[in-house]
């Protein structure tokens, strides 16, 4: 690794440490409240998204009429019951 052994790289790590021991903590804690912040941004703009989909989905199939439409009885149509009689065209008697 750039021709440094591993004893010269852990030198440099603990003059390194040395130096900025004292900061490390603050780094860490900072960086872990940038992390959370980060993570709270995310959530906070996945919610518009779903809650902005969800109205599009909503304002888009449910427009105040009824998704299927029943149909509607023509001028000659009746309505027949259960109990009203059928007109029934004579048989022809079977052919022998």
């Amino acid at each position: 690794m750039f021709g440094f052994s591993h004893w010269e790289l852990l030198i440099i790590l603990g003059i390194a440490l040395l130096l900025f021991g004292r900061r490390l903590p603050e780094v860490g804690r900072s960086l872990g409240k940038g992390i959370i912040e980060f993570k709270k941004g995310l959530k906070g703009v996945e919610e518009e998204l779903n809650q902005t989909s969800s109205s599009t989905s909503h304002a888009r199939y449910n427009d105040g009429r009824p998704q299927f439409e029943a149909p509607t009885a023509t001028s000659d149509a009746r309505r027949v019951g259960r109990n009203d009689p059928v007109e029934a065209e004579p048989n022809e008697a079977p052919k022998a």
